[in-house]
């Protein structure tokens, strides 16, 4: 864990760990579409199967159950793909492996292992990464907002528990957008992908002192759901394309039980199949909308339940 934890000090009893792109920012799909993807097909020389990569590259990162997964886990679960399909990868299953392994996934740790081991797909992976960055860096101010409700909801949070980002992506990036989004005066600290996975995160932070029963974990991918369970601590589910609705009711409903305690036994437990429902209901939609694009054909679900589907999901919420 890196040094910012080391100077850090629990200050109430209650902390709030929150995800940032998807989450507190509308800059997941922007980032994904214009910028991870394409910045792949230059770098391994992809262009004869571009418009494919890259709706694969969205389709993982974005509108299936892996949605929110660390860039260089996204990144490895691609090559794995492309040398399977398209074209050799030297090297794909040392890669594969060191990202299923190491402690940290960061653009310090690849440059790392590239050192280490000489392997010129760990150099591709920093040169695909520090692509990325740059132009996340060059992408307009309007591009990178925060989500309605995530102000005000931060604001009460800050004024009864700690607050926490917990993010994988990359920490200067996370701290300028909150910056500029005047969400900074309510964190107490950033742990990004430099810091290790989420779930290691939350767990560094519990060694400040905080019961686990008095630490909630807000996210809207299974990744902050499975980082919380890990660590025994409870979570808040940002819904996809619902995410002022799951902020704006934040403060009223997931604050005040953790406080009164009753966050646990059933309000958790639906919490965690809200999450689950609601992407995998915005997956259906998403990829059914595809396949209509794809094939120029009607696209029909065999069981016309969608809308009951979201109505449960938005009650339950």
């Amino acid at each position: 864990m890196p040094d910012i934890l080391e100077g850090y000090r629990k200050q109430k009893e209650y902390l709030i760990c929150v995800d940032s792109d998807g989450c507190a920012m509308d800059t997941m799909d922007s980032k994904h579409i214009t910028c991870f993807g394409p910045c792949l097909i230059p770098v391994w020389g992809l262009s004869p199967w571009e418009q494919k990569i890259r709706r694969r590259w969205d389709e993982i990162n974005l509108y299936t159950m892996t949605r929110g997964i660390n860039r260089f886990k996204g990144l490895a679960m691609i090559l794995a793909e492309i040398d399977r399909t398209y074209k050799a990868v030297p090297d794909v299953d040392a890669f594969v492996r060191w990202t299923g392994e190491a402690p940290e996934l960061s653009n310090q740790a690849v440059k790392a292992q590239w050192e280490l081991t000489g392997k010129e797909i760990f150099r591709q992976a920093l040169e695909w990464s520090e692509e990325v960055n740059r132009k996340i860096g060059a992408m307009p101010e309007d591009a990178k907002c925060a989500f309605d409700g995530v102000r005000e909801a931060l604001k009460a949070a800050h004024e009864t528990a700690d607050v926490a980002v917990v993010s994988s992506a990359n920490k200067k990036a996370v701290e300028e957008e909150w910056q500029r989004q005047g969400l900074m005066e309510y964190v107490d600290v950033v742990l990004s992908q430099d810091s290790g996975s989420k779930s290691a995160c939350i767990n560094a932070l519990l060694k400040k002192g905080y019961c686990p029963d008095h630490v909630l974990m807000v996210g809207d991918a299974p990744g902050d759901c499975e980082a919380a369970a890990d660590n025994g601590v409870y979570y808040y589910p940002i819904l996809v394309k619902h995410e002022e609705m799951s902020w704006r009711r934040f403060p009223g409903e997931a604050l005040e039980r953790l406080v009164r305690g009753t966050y646990g036994g059933a309000w958790q437990e639906q919490m965690v199949k809200v999450v689950r429902g609601a992407l995998f209901y915005f997956i259906r939609r998403k990829m059914g909308k595809l396949a209509q694009e794809n094939t120029g054909s009607r696209f029909k679900w065999k069981k016309p339940s969608d809308l009951c589907i979201m109505k449960a999901v938005i009650k339950a919420a």
